[in-house]
């Protein structure tokens, strides 16, 4: 194997083979279809759709309640209380 130095380069033409075929013979789009289909089964792929369901994230209000605990203002007493309820929850009920 040749020994590589800190000043050589490369390009495309360094690279041997044909990238439009992977190793277990299917093209790309073939590969990457199969992959969708199959992801729910995987850890990863049920990770994923529990993020994709997550509501989006209310910046205003998101900022507003900074601001006030920030400033002293915000009483997360009872607030606090009912959302540990709401994800101990869903957490119980996946």
């Amino acid at each position: 194997m040749p020994e590589l130095q800190s000043s050589d380069q490369f390009d495309s033409s360094d690279w041997q083979g044909d990238c439009s075929i992977n190793r277990s013979g299917q093209e790309p789009d073939a590969l990457m279809e199969d992959i969708l289909e199959n992801i729910s089964a995987t850890p990863i792929g049920r990770v994923l759709k529990r993020i994709a369901s997550l509501p989006e994230v209310r910046k205003g209000k998101v900022l507003n309640l900074r601001r006030q605990i920030t400033e002293g203002t915000y009483d997360a007493g009872d607030h606090l209380d009912a959302a540990l309820d709401r994800v101990l929850e869903d957490f119980t009920t996946q």
